[in-house]
Order: C-alpha cells, then sequence, then structure tokens
C-alpha cells in the first residue's frame, strides 16, 4: 500500500489506519458496547496483513482498555511488521467510571506515563490532544505535550478536535504535526476553513468517523438499530443514527451502493474514498471490530470517485438535506 506523509513528521502513513476506539468495549459513556477482546486482536492482525502501518487509539477507549488490547495484538510482532501507533490524552476518569477533561501539566505527564505502561512501548509515535477542553488551559497542555517531545516520551504531537483559532493559539509553543477531526459525507464541517489552513501550515489531516461511526457500511438496517444496546453511545449521542436522519441515511447508503458495485466496492469504500479525495486529507481512520470487516474497506486506500460519481452523492445530499 502507498503511504503517504504526515505533516511536518518523518512518518510515512497508509492512506488508512485501524481506528481502535470501538474495541474498547462498553462500560463508559461512549462505549460501543461489549465487545470480544479475541476478535479486536484478530482484526489488528488482519489490519497489519492488509498493509495497514499505523492504528489510532485512546487513553479513554474503554478508560485504558483499547489500549491494554493494543499492545496484546502487537506483543509478537516482529520489529519490521510493527506499525505506528497513535493516542490521545486530556481526558481522565475516575473510580466511578466517570469521564472528566484536564489539560493540567501534571495530568498529561501522568496520562502519558500511563498510555506508555499499557501499550508496552518506550515512545508513542503521536500524541495527540484529544480534546481541547477545558479551552482555557490548552496552552498549558499544548506546553506539556511539547515538553514529553523533547523528553523522548513522545515522537511527534497533534492535536484532535481543535479549531483553526485554537491552533493557532498554541503552535508558537511548538509546530503541530497532525489534526484529527471528524470528516465524512455526512460531516463536512472542517472544508471550508480547516482543511485549507492545514494544508498552508503543513499539517497533516487524519479524519476519523469516515463512514458516520460505521452508518455509511451498508450494513445497518432499521432491525439492527433498535437492537442497539444500552451502552452502545451511538443509541442516544448521534444525531444520524436519530430519526428523521437514519432513514435518510440509509437511502443515502442506497446511492454509494450503487456507485460501488460498478467497481466491485462497498458502500463503506466508497465514502472512504470521499474522505480521501481532498488533497489536504493525509489519512482516514476505520474501525473493525470483528475479522473480515477490513477486508470489505481496504480498497478505498487505492480508488477514487470519477467526478460524475462525486456529484451523484451532492445531488442526493442537496435532495435531501439533513
Amino acid at each position: 500500500m502507498q503511504t503517504r506523509n504526515l505533516g511536518n513528521s518523518d512518518l510515512a502513513i497508509t492512506p488508512i489506519g485501524f481506528g481502535a476506539w470501538a474495541i474498547g468495549g462498553g462500560g463508559w459513556a461512549f462505549g460501543w458496547g461489549s465487545q470480544d477482546d479475541a476478535d479486536s486482536i484478530a482484526s489488528i492482525h488482519e489490519a497489519l496483513d492488509c498493509g495497514i502501518n499505523w492504528i489510532d487509539t485512546a487513553a479513554v477507549y474503554g478508560l485504558g482498555h483499547s489500549e491494554e488490547v493494543v499492545a496484546k495484538a502487537l506483543a509478537d510482532i516482529p520489529s519490521e511488521r510493527r506499525p505506528y501507533v497513535f493516542t490521545k490524552c486530556a481526558r481522565v476518569w475516575d473510580e466511578n467510571r466517570q469521564v472528566g477533561k484536564c489539560l493540567k501539566a501534571d495530568s498529561i505527564r501522568r496520562e502519558c506515563e500511563a498510555s506508555l505502561r499499557r501499550l508496552k512501548v518506550d515512545v508513542i509515535d503521536l500524541y495527540q490532544v484529544h480534546w481541547p477542553e477545558p479551552p482555557e488551559d490548552i496552552d498549558e497542555g499544548w506546553q506539556a505535550v511539547q515538553k514529553l517531545k523533547e523528553e523522548g516520551k513522545i515522537r511527534w504531537a497533534g492535536v484532535s478536535n481543535f479549531s483553526v483559532a485554537q491552533m493557532e493559539q498554541v503552535t508558537s509553543y511548538g509546530p503541530i504535526t497532525s489534526l484529527q477531526p471528524p470528516y465524512s459525507i455526512l460531516r463536512r464541517e472542517i472544508e471550508a476553513e480547516t482543511l485549507p489552513y492545514c494544508q498552508k501550515n503543513n499539517i497533516g489531516v487524519i479524519v476519523y468517523s469516515p463512514m458516520q461511526s460505521g452508518l455509511l457500511t451498508g450494513a445497518w438496517t432499521k432491525e439492527r438499530h433498535e437492537a442497539l444496546p444500552a451502552d452502545d453511545w451511538r443509541r442516544e449521542k448521534n444525531k444520524q443514527f436519530q430519526e428523521p436522519l437514519f432513514s435518510r441515511n440509509l437511502r443515502l447508503v442506497e446511492v454509494l451502493r450503487g456507485i460501488g458495485s460498478k467497481h466491485g466496492k462497498s458502500p463503506g469504500e466508497v465514502a472512504i474514498a470521499w474522505t480521501l479525495r481532498q488533497p489536504s486529507v493525509t489519512a482516514a481512520i476505520v474501525g473493525a471490530r470483528k475479522p473480515g470487516q477490513l477486508s470489505q474497506l481496504i480498497g478505498a486506500a487505492s480508488w477514487q470517485l470519477s467526478p460524475v460519481e462525486m456529484s451523484e452523492i451532492e445531488r442526493f445530499l442537496a435532495e435531501n438535506p439533513g
């Protein structure tokens, strides 16, 4: 698989990376319901077999569990096949599993040390500030991350969910290697200002939820939606899974299915390729919870939509506004 350079770093990453949010499992505020660790490990191994060379996780995914599963999956991987590992800070939790926001320097340091232990690595390839919250502490948090870079705890430093103004605010303390924003056919807020800013300033962009948290994979039905477990965050906290948007989105999937069928591609591959068409987008994070899922998505890394197919998607969105 071809690679692309990530911003101002020396990281050459594949256009698709393995997203480890869902493999954190359930039992926390933004969990995805129960998850079998054996399936998670097999999915990571499948990603490596497909040529993917990076994994994106976060300390808060499963309240540390996702990082632990990533470590287990990589334990026996030889060095020449070992992927880059990206993780995040600025979300903490208490003994009652309640998640809080913190960008204080001492907290960032503790979080980094904990992630290093859970991941069983000596250095984190890309360490990202997960959310710019609380906003009054982002300067302190970014300076703390830069200090970790100076000490060799992390190789490169990025941000996630930051606005252009927030990136401009912190960049005087140290360069931003990458931004991780949400981006999909259904979430396009970053197109007007954020993507041009990143391209101008050599900031890599790795987008998350290119399939809108799995909604655009082609695997959803109203019956599956109704059966979502209570601890799957999408049930109540993702408006794209709520009516009337949910039914509209299922119709969009059929448009994507029609486009993909002409090329032997799945609706999910069409959705991912749609995000990768942007020259300012370096790569897309693609999650998988069971072996076999990635094989239906990996084709997006080397395929492009035609102008006619792009117009077909735009026409549907114009005729069916959210």
